[in-house]
């Protein structure tokens, strides 16, 4: 009788560990339409290669999980919140169970709900990049386009991980040094000064890494991160998922059984400088070397069979310090006595301003997925973090996806703001050297089994 109880007892918790693990794919067109404003310039023309958001719903281990990357400069703030709470709805989870990140492409839109309300609020025109009717359109796409994949949804039956070597394409950005040790010049995404090309490639992360989902031998979807700024040439008005979206486009053509999905790394201080001179044929050229990256990486995957119980989802809520070179009232004096300028501009600024004064905290996630772990942060992190979040699980897989919350800007570590330099200046990072014990307790908690 005891036994029969005890059955009973289980049979709940049995049928959860064992409920089937899906995935829906979703992916819609994210171009803005001739005329319309992106990042630094108008759409002149469009291309043969469009924008994309797409992504994976994960449903069977709890509350479904949304994974989202759209070939945009960045979505911050209330427009961040705006994406996931419609992918949620979508998906019937909560918005704490999405992340949505950029590639940060510079031919493409960016999207702040925050900074568009305070242009109208402070009734100042020239500043159209900020205006959202296209933004909502897509989140409404995508929202949709998540609801018609629901229904068919493919099993799956494993995970696979793999990673490789990516030869050739990126470098760090913050390589010469002055007689005082501060930062000389930044060797960017495109470089044509010899003294810097020659310099060695410096801290970067080589390695490509890939989380894949299988239904037996067939795949369904296929996660890649790597780090670096993806850059080859941009300012002419043609929206661009460049090198990335490229080399993500090849492998899709390799392997058309599956979605792939691209996110990019803590690439903030990397980018291609050192192998890119801005020449144009060089995007095809560093496509291709990272989609031989991804090649190997998956060639590499070690499959795993997959049930509820090895995927898990985590958040650590984190409040990251304002910079004390952000002040509320400049910010308002200078949006209204100059002309707007690209990313980031004192708009962008104000908004994050406004979001943190608010109290709002960002979210830094974790999917757990058996062995794998694959981190979610915001803004343009230094590549210090991705290899710091590596080191402190050396016994697992982890990936990390940036580029989620874009409001923060860059995110230096503490030692590289008094270093100087582009990044860590007042017009490139919204935040205080603080953040970085911030992020990394953060990091630490959700790879502590």
């Amino acid at each position: 009788m005891k036994s029969l109880l005890a059955a009973l007892l289980l049979a709940p918790l049995l049928t959860l560990a064992q409920s089937p693990i899906k995935i829906a794919t979703f992916d819609i067109d994210a171009t803005p339409p001739l005329g319309s404003a992106m990042a630094y310039d108008p759409v002149k023309r469009l291309d043969e290669l469009t924008l994309r958001c797409r992504g994976i719903v994960i449903t069977g281990a709890q509350q479904p999980i949304v994974l989202c990357a759209v070939d945009w400069i960045g979505i911050a703030n209330e427009g961040h919140d705006a994406f996931r709470s419609a992918l949620a709805e979508a998906a019937g989870t909560s918005p704490e169970r999405v992340a949505v990140h950029t590639l940060h492409q510079h031919d493409a839109p960016g999207c702040d709900f925050t900074a568009e309300k305070l242009i109208q609020e402070l009734q100042i025109d020239g500043y159209s990049r900020f205006s959202g009717d296209f933004h909502r359109r897509v989140i409404q796409n995508a929202a949709e386009a998540i609801r018609a994949a629901l229904p068919n949804a493919q099993p799956v039956t494993h995970f696979g991980y793999g990673e490789a070597i990516v030869k050739e394409v990126a470098s760090n950005r913050r390589v010469e040094r002055t007689a005082d040790n501060k930062i000389g010049r930044m060797r960017g995404s495109a470089c044509k000064i010899e003294g810097l090309i020659a310099l060695p490639e410096g801290l970067i992360d080589p390695v490509v890494s890939l989380l894949s989902f299988w239904n037996e031998d067939k795949p369904v979807a296929v996660l890649s991160a790597y780090a670096c700024h993806p850059q080859s040439y941009y300012r002419l008005g043609i929206p661009s998922p460049d090198f990335p979206g490229i080399a993500r486009f090849i492998r899709g053509q390799d392997v058309n059984a599956a979605l792939h999905v691209h996110f990019n790394g803590a690439g903030g201080n990397v980018a291609a400088g050192k192998y890119n001179d801005g020449t144009q044929a060089n995007r095809i050229i560093l496509a291709t070397r990272l989609a031989a990256g991804m090649r190997e990486a998956y060639a590499n995957t070690t499959k795993t069979p997959l049930t509820s119980t090895d995927i898990g989802w985590a958040l650590e809520p984190v409040s990251l310090p304002l910079s004390p070179l952000l002040k509320e009232e400049d910010l308002i004096a200078k949006l209204k006595a100059t002309p707007p300028r690209g990313y980031i501009s004192a708009a962008d600024q104000l908004a994050f301003v406004r979001r943190v004064k608010s109290g709002h905290q960002i979210n830094i996630t974790c999917l757990r997925v058996g062995n794998t772990r694959m981190l979610h942060l915001p803004g343009e992190l230094f590549v210090e973090y991705q290899l710091a979040a590596k080191a402190m699980r050396p016994d697992l897989h982890v990936l990390m996806a940036a580029y989620g919350d874009y409001g923060p800007g860059y995110i230096g570590t503490t030692a590289s703001y008094p270093e100087g330099g582009y990044e860590t200046g007042p017009t490139s990072s919204n935040v205080a050297p603080e953040v970085e014990p911030i992020l990394m307790s953060a990091m630490k908690k959700l790879l502590t089994p």
